[in-house]
């Protein structure tokens, strides 16, 4: 019993593998990354404009400085490849900071 048991989950994991060869991985949504660089003011820009030119992020949270200063942070992020060879993966990652008023104080991204 446990040989075949054995047998039967080897075997799925090797089915999983083989199928997974053809499969596609997508993370987050797509952004427009130009249009947020064309629009974007330091001191000016808001979290509803941002809002309103990329959607709702990926994820929220809290940056803190070494001066104790905080900011709001929102990542977006948006990656697209196939499994298992991830070599042709295309990924970007936009983090904006926020000030305690809602207005961008400075953003970073990644992309290829």
């Amino acid at each position: 019993m446990f040989i075949r048991h054995n047998f039967d989950v080897i075997g799925f994991i090797t089915l999983v593998c083989l199928l997974s060869a053809c499969a596609s991985v997508q993370l987050g949504h797509d952004f427009d990354l130009q249009t947020f660089e064309n629009r974007v003011e330091y001191g000016v820009t808001t979290r509803a404009q941002v809002l309103e030119w990329l959607g709702k992020p990926k994820s929220k949270g809290v940056s803190v400085e070494t001066n104790g200063r905080q900011f709001e942070e929102w990542t977006y992020l948006s990656g697209q490849g196939h499994l298992p060879g991830i070599k042709d993966a295309r990924f970007k990652i936009l983090q904006i900071k926020f000030d305690q008023q809602g207005i961008v104080r400075s953003y970073e991204y990644t992309k290829d």
